[in-house]
């Protein structure tokens, strides 16, 4: 496919510069020529997609044991100071 697309180019080119030696390039060439190179580019600008997103990280199970985890802290924070206080009595 590329083969075949440098031998049409490298025709087109040789029949653009023998007509521009003959000076005889109508104003209808010359727009058909625009129209050419115009393509050329857009074909040329990189029409892939950007890369998808990684994955949302996986969810962790938090509100389940919160109330549990907060009582037992509470009640841990609560016998460290009845310790502390009872050995500073004693």
């Amino acid at each position: 496919m590329v083969l075949i697309e440098l031998i049409l180019l490298s025709q087109f080119f040789s029949y653009f510069y023998i007509t521009l030696i003959n000076n005889t390039l109508p104003k209808y060439m010359i727009a058909s020529i625009l129209c050419f190179f115009t393509s050329l580019m857009a074909l040329a600008q990189g029409d892939t997609p950007p890369p998808p997103t990684p994955p949302p990280p996986p969810g962790l199970p938090i509100d389940r044991g919160i109330l549990i985890l907060f009582v037992i802290a509470l009640v841990y924070g609560v016998y460290k100071t009845y310790s502390i206080s009872k050995k500073k009595v004693a």
